[in-house]
């Protein structure tokens, strides 16, 4: 019998929550500004190298203005290690021009604004909102996708609509915490190209896992 999304989505997140006591992500920040900043560089970049990155950036601009009146060459040169560094620098400067004109220099706490600001969307925005403000927030990252896609939580490949699929199963007072352990549990087994099946606590749970084992296409 097919269990119903919001039973398999608890049972998911019950052990994943065992497999990964105390989940958290791993950017490192000390306020509001530094996880928006690291958030920004770390699309398509791993968290390991943003963390080397950061610990000199954020010594150097310690403020909204302080990047937002930098010459974009010399923010290039200070986050060159990082992919797609020229986007990102554009994008850090942008946003946080308009924090410094538009909100003094602080990071809004709310959706709507943050994804206002330049280079900001929705995963960023509820990373920043889940992490730096303690709110109830979901962000969809790859990794995400990819868990919630395999477990049959969601049919859609756009991040806006799993957003929206997994929040209307999970629980508000999860949703960050979903975000931390979905994360985790793809780098950790359910990977891109080489899922681990084999040792996943959640296999019993997951579409993917079963259409595999009955020689099913799978995607």
């Amino acid at each position: 019998m097919k269990l119903p999304q919001s039973e398999k989505a608890k049972k998911t997140l019950g052990i994943l929550g065992r497999e990964f006591p105390g989940a958290r992500g791993t950017l490192v920040f000390n306020n509001p500004l530094e996880l928006l900043v690291a958030t920004i560089l770390s699309a398509q970049t791993t968290d390991k190298l943003v963390n080397t990155v950061t610990g000199t950036l954020f010594r150097k601009y310690k403020t909204a203005s302080d990047y937002g009146s930098a010459p974009l060459e010399e923010i290039e040169r200070a986050i060159g290690r990082v992919n797609f560094f020229r986007n990102k620098a554009k994008s850090i400067k942008g946003c946080c021009r308009m924090l410094a004109d538009e909100w003094g220099g602080g990071v809004p706490d709310t959706l709507e604004a943050l994804v206002a600001l330049p280079g900001v969307g929705r995963k960023t925005a509820n990373i920043v909102l889940g992490n730096a403000f303690g709110k109830d927030a979901l962000a969809v990252d790859t990794h995400v996708r990819r868990v919630a896609g395999r477990l049959g939580l969601t049919a859609s490949d756009v991040p806006g609509e799993i957003e929206k699929d997994l929040c209307a199963v999970i629980p508000k007072t999860l949703w960050t915490q979903t975000t931390h352990l979905f994360i985790l549990h793809g780098r950790k087994t359910c990977k891109a190209k080489r899922p681990l099946c084999g040792e996943c606590p959640v296999r019993e749970l997951c579409d993917y896992y079963a259409a595999v084992n009955k020689g099913g296409k799978t995607g």
